[in-house]
């Protein structure tokens, strides 16, 4: 059985996902016409449709895993890249694709009316179309900030919130476990307008702050809110992961000024897309003239390609089902993400090595239900008093992953990427369950 499944390659397997498909729709199709359409609603067509499509996904993961693993694969689940996605858009087709003439988008400009003159209309447009569908942000009164991700918008809010004439670098601090990378970003350029400062729990210096406040937190999944709260503090809410495959939206996000990312929200990483909502006017033209400083704009190109990207997104979920929109990508996800987090907690439950956060069930206003927290990390801890370093203890069985040291915490956590590709996650379970033995 082994050898017949090794044989199977990844066109093979999308073959048979048409296949398979295909004989789902012509099944749905014959039943409707046997029974007549008021005995077979549209309703109980979609829901059989769902389910059958869950086990097709199922079955097309064990075949992609089902080969034999020798332990020598190294399986990187250290960055969060966010390959899962591929799948969904591969289904998708031809509908994302973009085409630029070689004349189009040559100049620096793209609105000059614009206090961000380098921001593209129509992904501005596309950017407040999705906000106002999922209900996870207020664009209205708000000042859209493109930038190359997230990052290079992290930096330009620091560099636009910090004061000028300060005699010492405005304190930047984070709740701990913080994101791995806003120390090092921070710091790089060694600014005299800003200086990490460490956990926002312990910190007690007087004066003027800046507050990054990443909500769900990466890397530990739970919503966040401020810590220090005094006099003179100043807040920055990274929201890459405020969506509705990761987190119930509970409400729309008010705040002065805001990050997202097309990286996380729709998996296209290599886009180097992300974009600021900010309230204050004065803000956006200081974020606006850094980036100009350091990048002179975003690039055009890569914004028409994401406006497309998230037009589709939208499209899907408006209009779910339909062929010129296709399946909802967000409910796509969230059970794509569901079933992971199942089989990891799952894993972890049958050892006395690992343990899981748990989280608490909130009701999400965009699917109309009750749901649970399934973050984009895992954040796994070693409960074994033998052992000190997480980290270390899985980089022996080739997975990589990142410690908690990186995170302002203790070694004994690691976070584990949950968007890697179906047969890296598959891999990364089997060899967990070794080291439970």
């Amino acid at each position: 059985m082994a050898n017949f499944l090794s044989i199977f390659t990844m066109r093979n397997l999308f073959v048979l996902s048409l296949a398979l498909n295909l004989s789902l729709i012509m099944r749905v199709f014959y039943e409707g016409e046997k029974h007549g359409p008021h005995e077979l609603s549209a309703q109980k067509a979609d829901s059989r449709l769902e389910k059958e499509a869950h086990a097709t996904q199922r079955t097309l993961v064990s075949l992609s895993s089902s080969g034999q693993d020798d332990g020598e694969k190294l399986i990187n689940l250290d960055h969060g890249d966010p390959t899962m996605y591929e799948s969904y858009w591969q289904q998708m087709g031809e509908k994302t694709t973009v085409v630029i003439p070689g004349w189009q988008s040559m100049s620096y400009f793209s609105d000059v009316k614009n206090p961000c003159w380098f921001l593209e209309p129509e992904f501005a447009k596309q950017v407040v179309r999705l906000h106002n569908l999922v209900g996870n942000a207020v664009t209205e009164g708000r000042q859209i900030v493109v930038g190359t991700g997230s990052s290079q918008l992290f930096l330009a809010a620091l560099y636009a919130l910090a004061p000028k004439d300060a005699s010492e670098p405005i304190s930047v601090v984070s709740a701990a476990p913080f994101y791995s990378s806003y120390p090092s970003m921070t710091d790089y350029l060694k600014s005299g307008l800003y200086k990490w400062a460490g956990d926002a729990l312990s910190f007690d210096k007087e004066g003027p702050y800046i507050e990054l406040v990443t909500s769900p937190n990466n890397p530990d999944g739970f919503v966040r809110h401020p810590m220090v709260n005094r006099t003179g503090g100043i807040l920055v809410h990274d929201l890459a992961y405020y969506w509705p495959q990761y987190t119930p939206i509970s409400s729309a996000a008010d705040h002065d000024l805001t990050l997202f990312t097309v990286s996380k929200a729709t998996g296209h990483a290599g886009t180097r897309i992300g974009w600021a909502l900010v309230k204050d006017p004065e803000v956006a033209k200081k974020m606006v003239k850094f980036i100009e400083l350091s990048t002179i704009g975003v690039s055009r190109d890569s914004q028409l390609r994401a406006a497309r990207i998230l037009e589709v997104m939208t499209n899907s979920s408006q209009n779910p089902g339909r062929a010129e929109s296709g399946e909802s990508f967000f409910k796509i996800s969230y059970h794509l993400m569901a079933e992971r987090w199942q089989l990891l907690r799952e894993a972890v439950n049958r050892s006395r090595f690992f343990s899981l956060p748990d989280f608490q069930q909130g009701f999400c206003q965009f699917l109309n239900q009750v749901s649970q927290p399934q973050p984009a990390f895992a954040w796994l801890k070693c409960e074994d008093d033998g052992v000190e370093d997480c980290e270390s203890l899985l980089r022996g069985h080739k997975i990589l992953t990142r410690g908690g040291r990186s995170f302002g915490v203790g070694p004994k956590y690691v976070r584990v990427s949950m968007l890697d590709r179906d047969h890296n996650f598959n891999l990364f379970l089997k060899r967990l369950a070794l080291i439970q033995t």
